[in-house]
């Protein structure tokens, strides 16, 4: 299939700041302004547009993210006092080995239900 995600907006009250956590934790290149947007790129040229809205609707974005880089995020993430779950309702802290791989969700600035994965949900293994 050839069909690939190209972008997405992000809402958020402060998009530099909220940009600005993603690229920091994610270890991602410096977010950068098109238009009204604060753009943060991700593979295969796909990026997450941040846009000014005031009482922002808690979404959910899903990283996938290699073995090695997930206990640098996770590490990232601690240092900044931002707990994470092994689940997407934030019942139970720490990490999850769903499909043999490890996967976390953790809150954005903005209240977003972010998460890092490093398989995908069904591949198994």
């Amino acid at each position: 299939m050839s069909i690939e995600l190209n972008h997405t907006i992000v809402e958020s009250p402060d998009p530099d700041a909220g940009a600005a956590f993603l690229t920091e934790v994610l270890g991602l290149p410096a977010p950068y302004h098109f238009g009204p947007f604060t753009v943060v790129e991700v593979a295969h040229g796909t990026s997450l547009d941040y846009m000014t809205v005031a009482d922002p609707h808690s979404q959910h974005y899903a990283f996938l993210v290699p073995d090695d880089e997930f206990a640098v995020i996770a590490e990232r993430l601690r240092e900044r006092g931002v707990p994470t779950f092994a689940d997407p309702g934030h019942r139970r802290p720490g990490h999850n080995t769903n499909d043999g791989g490890q996967g976390a969700y953790f809150d954005s600035p903005e209240g977003h239900n972010l998460e890092i994965l490093t398989r995908p949900y069904g591949s198994g293994v």
